[in-house]
């Protein structure tokens, strides 16, 4: 005897039987019932959801010699036929391969003939929807006006293609995706069977990749036992589908929440160079971020993970806010990655631009300042002031906040530049907290908080900075960010001055060594 593959072999043999489709399996039981069936059906869905199989088991109910009122026995010599495929009155039409009006005029003719053995003729046309326009205006005169011994069934999976008209003509049944838990208990029982030893976590994965199709699971599964016998393994199951089922996936999430870039780009880094697909591991990245964000909403009780998953999702999730969380999935679910290239630049670029994006979300609070470090500054960082020749420039000072702590300390700026460069470098910290309102929530104070940035020279109202990365110094130098920059710089020193942008990478140690001999950087081109 030929063997059957799984979802044949499984096919739903009454309507209890189909999984997942109670609004339509009930209704049509209670239509046999009480004698009210009607002369066609339109069984619409996703693919793998039991159309023609409910179209078949309908065919039998009627049909059945010991009731036709309810579920089919299966057992007598029509319901038997009927599931053989070998019951004369049952004709099963690929209205894929059958596009034609003559096929639709064939069928109008034989249709008149009364049933063989039957009580019913049952026409079941499969993808309806590929019907010309000619063969389904053909189809309608038959579908309103059929013999009274004619049931037609109806199943496609787009039915916006299907002529309104021909809908208005049938009852229509929407048949749904089948549940992730459906399909387990389906699977299970396959596996019982077949004797499979399968743990639940490996049917759940199975389940959750079949998209709501119970025909692509038991497909699965056939092949996964095809493949590894009758003991499958959770890693056997995500290797099959392509899946990393990495913790490093975990790891990147925890990066990307504690805007930890270097750890980040080497865990990345790490999972490209150990060959890993990079598609798929954004998938389960984003799955995972999804995870975060339904958490943080309080939604974990809908999810189907286990105690342990939730509970470490909950103590992520604690650790920041749901508005970060759902940058960070907009950010790597939009990804691309290009066919030929598996760089792994576009996570790179992602992490750094969340970073950029959190820290200007962040609420500045300023600290305000202790007698000590006043002092400090006073003492160590501004040398003392000698009456000078020339009239100071006026310093403004209503700019600082009250709770400055160098409020003295720019009364008492020094006029020499290398004096002044050692005051910028000390209070670097202050002159970000003591930005001004309007420069708080902007990109420049992001990047010059947190990406390492340091005055390293002063040529006339000019300060040059230094930059770790050559992105932050590219983003400094777009024009609405360099006069942010400046703005903040000028409000702390209470006048006016210019940016120059240099790269670390570019300032060696031989420019080093110039510089403190008295040489001014001058070659550094302005955007």
């Amino acid at each position: 005897m030929n063997s059957q593959v799984f979802y044949r072999k499984w096919r739903p043999q009454t309507l209890a039987d189909v999984v997942g489709q109670e609004h339509t399996t009930i209704t049509l039981l209670n239509a046999l019932g009480s004698s009210r069936v009607s002369h066609a059906y339109l069984f619409c869905g996703p693919r793998g959801t039991g159309k023609t199989s409910t179209g078949r088991i309908l065919a039998k109910a009627v049909n059945c010699l010991k009731d036709g009122k309810g579920e089919p026995c299966n057992t007598c010599d029509m319901c038997r036929a009927i599931t053989e495929g070998r019951a004369i009155d049952i004709i099963e039409i690929d209205a894929a391969s059958n596009t034609g009006v003559d096929d639709i005029r064939s069928l109008r003719e034989k249709v008149n003939y009364a049933p063989g053995l039957a009580n019913y003729k049952v026409y079941i046309i499969d993808e309806v929807h590929m019907l010309s326009n000619s063969a389904s205006n053909a189809l309608l005169k038959t579908l309103e006006e059929p013999p009274p011994n004619v049931i037609f069934i109806l199943a496609t999976t787009e039915s916006h293609k299907v002529l309104p008209t021909i809908i208005s003509r049938c009852q229509r049944f929407d048949f749904r995706r089948v549940g992730q838990n459906d399909i387990m208990l389906k699977l299970g029982i396959i596996c019982k069977a077949e004797g499979i030893k399968i743990k639940p976590e490996a049917l759940r994965l199975i389940a959750s990749s079949a998209s709501g199709s119970l025909r692509d699971a038991e497909n699965l599964l056939e092949q996964l036992f095809t493949f590894y016998g009758s003991d499958i393994k959770l890693a056997q199951v995500q290797s099959m589908l392509g899946m990393t089922g990495d913790k490093r996936v975990k790891e990147f999430v925890k990066y990307i929440i504690s805007n930890d870039i270097s750890s980040g780009i080497k865990t990345i880094n790490a999972v490209n160079s150990d060959g890993l697909d990079l598609k798929q591991f954004k998938r389960e990245l984003v799955a995972y971020l999804r995870y975060l964000l339904l958490i943080k909403n309080g939604c974990g009780k809908d999810l189907d993970l286990t105690g342990e998953e939730i509970t470490e999702l909950k103590d992520l999730a604690a650790t920041t806010s749901a508005e970060l969380i759902l940058t960070a999935v907009k950010l790597f679910s939009t990804l691309e990655f290009d066919t030929n290239d598996y760089s792994s630049l576009p996570f790179e670029l992602a992490l750094v631009d969340y970073n950029l994006t959190s820290a200007t979300d962040k609420p500045v609070s300023v600290k305000h300042a202790e007698p000590e470090p006043v002092k400090q500054i006073k003492e160590s960082a501004i040398p003392p002031v000698t009456t000078p020749k020339k009239k100071q420039p006026e310093v403004k000072t209503e700019a600082v906040t009250e709770s400055s702590p160098s409020v003295e300390a720019v009364k008492a700026l020094p006029p020499e530049a290398d004096d002044k460069l050692a005051y910028l470098v000390s209070n670097w910290k202050h002159i970000i907290e003591q930005a001004p309102e309007n420069t708080k929530r902007t990109a420049a104070i992001a990047i010059l908080r947190s990406a390492g940035v340091q005055p390293v020279s002063i040529d006339g109202d000019t300060i040059v900075l230094t930059f770790k990365y050559l992105y932050h110094k590219e983003k400094i130098e777009e024009i609405e960010n360099r006069k942010t920059t400046a703005d903040i710089i000028s409000n702390f020193l209470g006048h006016t001055c210019q940016v120059r942008c240099v790269y670390e990478a570019e300032e060696n140690h031989l420019v080093r060594e110039a510089q403190k001999l008295g040489a001014k950087i001058t070659n550094v081109e302005e955007k």
